[in-house]
């Protein structure tokens, strides 16, 4: 046995690789020797004489490669590759043995061992088969690292901000992810409730399952039933074949229900099924469908006012609403602006291939002053416009709308978005930046005197 091995090393050794190994074998002289021809090989190796002393040694340290003895003084070298696979999936085995049968091999391979070889017989296979095994382990682990990355990029490190308001926000949602609860996203229109919800997903245990997401106002009510549920066929006029809905099509992951205060009375009912038994019945069918699915909800609406108004189910509510999350306002978030303008403006320089790098002082100010009633979707947008109209590498202050070059400073008092002030103001800004700032345009469109808009104008503090 020691000169065929040593036939192999010389054959093989100008393929140095790196990797750690773990021999398990009882016998000092065998263990020894393999472990100096794997180490000349270019592999990190270490050694232990039983089953306990090898897990140990796995428990303390990464391996990529294990070589366990069948018959080990305290266990049984294939019963230890079940547990090596259960708790070190990206670790290969190679189970030796003096006494080879066919059985031992056969089941050694269903418990996840890479490769079984009878010692003496399949010398020459050792250092070849160690290399594959490396490779593999290897890569599963390089796909893991990819993967980790990929969910990263997805999960909550996609969310920009460093204020305390989104920071509380992210911490609710890292700590309900690792579950499967349902979970209630609530805040206004733009906030980022959807970037939220798939963050979740990608940190459940369920992230590499689907994650979908449907508008709930987007379709009309016997619509939204086919597209959530599915249909059979012959059910309605249209319906020529068998559909799957949006909930079989999320089976195993996560489906997202934005604008859910949107829901007919008659849908609400079913979605309450479906929370209660993971159950729903297709259009047209009469045999219920069972799914797995997470739910996760966002509305911008009060859904308390809602149920007084009779517009919304109390019992579907109280199922939603588990665990609620309020994502803030972007008002309510001024030193994440800078962050959120910076990040959208690589993003649309990168894909509009623009040559624009930074962010002028002014520009930075104006947009910190106005109070974004669409969030972070209006930003996002202001921030597109104002690279595509850019003709140099700074965005500068003339290139926002006019109603945010104009918009009050913070030290002015903020109005609601529901105050008829508010909306008035708005609406103004918005006329003045349609005529470029011809306010007599803006007068005759807003079917005013010119006097009464200097008026306004003044009151609002957008001369």
């Amino acid at each position: 046995m020691p000169a065929n091995l040593w036939h192999y090393f010389y054959q093989f050794c100008g393929k140095m690789q790196k990797g750690k190994i773990l021999i398990i074998d009882d016998e000092e002289r065998l263990r020894n020797l393999l472990a100096r021809i794997l180490q000349l090989e270019g592999y990190d190796v270490i050694t232990a004489s039983t089953g306990r002393e090898g897990l140990r040694k796995l428990q303390q340290e990464p391996v990529n490669v294990v070589l366990s003895d069948v018959k080990l003084p305290d266990s049984n070298g294939i019963e230890l590759t079940e547990q090596i696979k259960k708790n070190w999936p990206t670790t290969e085995v190679i189970v030796l043995t003096a006494f080879g049968t066919i059985n031992d091999g056969v089941k050694a391979i269903k418990l996840g061992a890479f490769d079984y070889i009878t010692k003496g017989d399949d010398n020459e296979r050792i250092i070849p088969l160690v290399s594959k095994a490396m490779d593999k382990a290897l890569l599963q682990l390089r796909v893991q690292e990819l993967e980790s990355k990929l969910n990263d990029k997805l999960g909550f490190d996609s969310i920009v901000g460093r204020s305390s308001a989104i920071l509380e926000a992210i911490k609710l949602a890292e700590k309900v992810a690792q579950t499967d609860t349902t979970v209630l996203l609530l805040g206004e229109t733009g906030t980022g409730k959807e970037v939220f919800a798939e963050a979740i997903h990608q940190a459940s245990s369920r992230r590499g399952k689907p994650f979908v997401a449907v508008n709930c106002s987007a379709f009309t009510k016997e619509l939204l039933e086919s597209e959530l549920f599915g249909h059979k066929s012959g059910s309605f006029t249209g319906a020529n074949k068998d559909k799957k809905g949006l909930f079989e099509e999320a089976n195993g992951g996560t489906i997202f229900l934005d604008e859910m205060g949107e829901l007919d009375h008659e849908l609400q009912a079913k979605l309450l099924r479906v929370l209660e038994s993971q159950q729903f019945l297709k259009v047209g069918d009469t045999k219920p469908t069972q799914v797995n699915v997470r739910i996760l909800a966002a509305t911008n609406r009060d859904l308390l006012t809602e149920i007084e108004n009779n517009h919304f189910r109390a019992d579907l509510f109280y199922r939603l609403s588990v665990f609620q999350i309020t994502l803030p306002a972007l008002r309510d978030r001024v030193k994440d602006i800078p962050l959120l303008a910076d990040y959208f403006m690589q993003y649309f320089a990168t894909k509009i291939k623009k040559n624009v790098t930074s962010i002028s002082p002014a520009f930075i100010e104006k947009i910190e002053a106005y109070w974004w009633p669409g969030n972070i979707r209006e930003l996002k947008n202001v921030i597109e416009r104002a690279v595509i109209l850019s003709d140099g590498a700074e965005l500068d202050a003339n290139l926002l709308p006019y109603e945010i070059q104009h918009a009050s400073t913070r030290t002015d008092t903020v109005l609601s978005a529901f105050d008829l002030a508010s909306v008035e103001k708005l609406h103004i800004q918005r006329v003045l930046n349609h005529t470029h700032g011809n306010r007599g345009d803006a007068a005759r469109l807003l079917n005013i005197g010119v006097a009464t808009l200097y008026r306004k104008l003044k009151e609002y503090g957008l001369e």
